[in-house]
């Protein structure tokens, strides 16, 4: 039932995501950085659509099923790379015809060493700082 219900949450309407109860601890930031990933044989390459301080959604038309291990590498903009494994803890699936204009899956960020806990803490933060502000 709860694996259910992670697929669910990539299935919400505009309206529920726009107004709904904020299911995640920690705010995410939109953002665009390379990934390379891969699971077990298969090597992949995409682009981090958004970024928390727990985890990335990774942009994919056939994202890995709900449980999959990855191991990820990114480097942003002028830092080291960095090289961390996750768990796909949500799908939201390609449909065609238009119905899902951003499929991919969000991953859990896992087995995180404190220093690379403050390396990610940092770049979310960094990428927090650089967000386009809303005009007021």
């Amino acid at each position: 039932m709860a694996l259910q219900q992670k697929v669910e949450m990539g299935e919400e309407d505009e309206d529920s995501r726009a107004g709904g109860i904020n299911r995640r601890k920690f705010e995410r930031f939109e953002t665009s950085i390379s990934v390379d990933y891969a699971s077990g044989d298969t090597f992949l390459f995409s682009y981090i659509q958004n970024i928390s301080e727990m985890g990335i959604f990774i942009r994919s038309d056939d994202p890995f099923p709900i449980g999959t291990t990855l191991h990820m590498r990114f480097t942003p903009d002028g830092q080291e790379a960095i090289e961390v494994s996750g768990e796909v803890t949500w799908v939201n699936p390609y449909r065609p015809f238009g119905d899902n204009l951003n499929p991919g899956m969000g991953v859990s960020f896992t087995d995180l060493s404190a220093e690379l806990r403050e390396r990610i803490v940092a770049l979310v933060r960094t990428v927090a700082y650089l967000r386009p502000q809303a005009d007021n």
